[in-house]
């Protein structure tokens, strides 16, 4: 498959997951105080310092309602998450994912030492990997890294070292999703570093 072939087959799945979402309509303020208990891992207002942990502040619809379902049935794995999202309801994911996309998170910069090193990112965010046939990132993230609901999670402003360790996690398995598995498996590690310092530092 092409690259352009590619680039369009990830587009097509990008407005399906759109126009096919079907994640619940939530009330922010109630998410709010649900959301409480998430604090000492993801921040006030979800929007935290701990690179072990993602930001969710800023996060695309319906994105962090899917994880926590997932979580909740054993689809992706964590003892922790595992652990939080098995007493919530749907409204409560709902909630909690409302409460959470209308925040705001604090934009991520890279040092210097780093510029060049997420340059090479760039390039294959924006235009793929054409020995491998990868699409570029952004057919589903979108050009600012913005994501598209309630798919494809926003990961601009998200730690860097969480992103890596995310790609990382999809390149060996032990995380699983459909669009990502087959892309990280491709990339080298290299490449998922440089990515990884791209994405975080988009506005």
């Amino acid at each position: 498959m092409s690259l352009k072939l590619t680039g369009a087959v990830f587009g097509l799945v990008a407005m399906l997951a759109v126009s096919n979402s079907g994640f619940a309509m939530g009330d922010a303020a109630a998410g709010e105080q649900k959301a409480q208990m998430c604090v000492a891992c993801h921040g006030v207002a979800g929007d935290n310092t701990n690179p072990q942990f993602p930001v969710l502040a800023g996060q695309v619809p319906g994105y962090i309602e899917n994880q926590l379902q997932a979580f909740k049935v054993g689809t992706r794995e964590n003892a922790i998450m595992m652990g939080q999202s098995v007493g919530l309801s749907d409204q409560d994911m709902a909630d909690i994912d409302a409460y959470y996309s209308a925040q705001s998170a604090t934009p991520k910069s890279i040092s210097a030492d780093q510029v060049e090193t997420a340059m090479l990112g760039e390039k294959v965010y924006r235009g793929g990997y054409r020995p491998f046939s990868i699409a570029a990132c952004m057919s589903c993230h979108g050009p600012a890294g913005h994501g598209i609901p309630p798919r494809f999670p926003k990961v601009s402003g998200q730690h860097a070292a969480y992103l890596e360790q995310q790609l990382l996690a999809f390149k060996r398995g032990s995380r699983v999703n459909d669009v990502m598995n087959p892309i990280a498996f491709k990339l080298s590690e290299a490449q998922i570093r440089e990515l990884s310092l791209y994405m975080s530092a988009l506005k």
